[in-house]
């Protein structure tokens, strides 16, 4: 029997980075809660980009691993995740060409048509809602880290937005 392809060591490794992202973003912003903040996963681990303190990310790893070891996994989603957007973005985009289908040539012909290609796109948003957090929970994140170890974490500077870079193993 062949495994899931959510089971492929790259992937299965970005997904448990991605919960920690996210579960390191909502522990950071309790602590920050006016400040901007961003992730990106990877096999290796995930970036944190935000102009908060390296000692305060790293504090911030620490605790989310801990929490999310000791069973609050809900803490692997977050509500600003790009898969929510993306979600959306690709049931919004079908609902538009839905109502495109079949106008034929001619710019009046597609401008009729607009009024139905906002609805049927505002229609998808509506109802995916809660496609994206479920996509995330079931695909894009996990909220198991495993046997997952917080290796270092670096800190670089590009045009005055630090950047944090936190590696793992396991």
């Amino acid at each position: 029997m062949s495994k899931s392809i959510l089971e492929f060591p790259p992937i299965f490794r970005t997904r448990k980075n991605h919960g920690l992202e996210h579960a390191t973003i909502h522990v950071l912003a309790k602590k920050y809660p006016n400040v901007s903040l961003a992730g990106i996963s990877s096999p290796k681990g995930f970036a944190i980009i935000g102009n908060v303190p390296t000692e305060d990310v790293a504090e911030a790893a620490i605790e989310a691993l801990k929490r999310l070891r000791a069973g609050e996994t809900e803490l692997a989603q977050h509500p600003n995740c790009g898969t929510n957007y993306v979600i959306s973005g690709i049931f919004a985009g079908f609902g538009a060409w839905l109502g495109m289908v079949g106008v034929g040539k001619g710019f009046g012909k597609k401008t009729r048509r607009l009024p139905i290609m906002i609805l049927l796109a505002t229609i998808a948003l509506i109802l995916t809602r809660r496609v994206g957090p479920m996509v995330q929970k079931e695909i894009t994140t996990s909220g198991d880290p495993g046997e997952m170890e917080l290796v270092r974490v670096e800190t670089s500077l590009q045009t005055n937005l630090k950047i944090h870079y936190i590696v793992t193993k396991g």
